[in-house]
């Protein structure tokens, strides 16, 4: 699974990976780096698993996670001009809360 974050700490702007995220976790919730990355799949995997029966998973403050779809429509070929058909999809769409837009701005 591949997961990455941008996250803003103290000012400066970075990219943050998944061990990177894992390593703030342990030492934010004083837990070890196994601890913190069992809690880490376990929330992906419930968001992932909510998400494919075709549920919504809110956190108050953060945000929501959920599925929307996305209709078959018909695209280009960037190479040949070409006209496809792309097929209609399940996508995952994050809408921030209120608190998460607060703290960016």
């Amino acid at each position: 699974m591949n997961l990455s974050i941008n996250i803003t700490l103290l000012g400066r702007g970075f990219f943050v990976n998944k061990s990177e995220l894992i390593e703030h976790i342990a030492k934010h919730a004083d837990i070890s780096k196994a601890a913190a990355a069992r809690a880490l799949e376990a929330t992906v995997g419930a968001v992932k698993t909510t998400l494919k029966k075709g549920g919504t998973v809110s956190l108050v403050g953060f945000g929501t996670f959920a599925v929307t779809k996305r209709a078959a429509r018909t695209g280009r070929n960037p190479r040949t001009g070409a006209a496809i058909k792309i097929k209609s999809a399940k996508v995952p769409k994050f809408r921030p809360g209120k608190a998460l837009k607060e703290a960016l701005n």
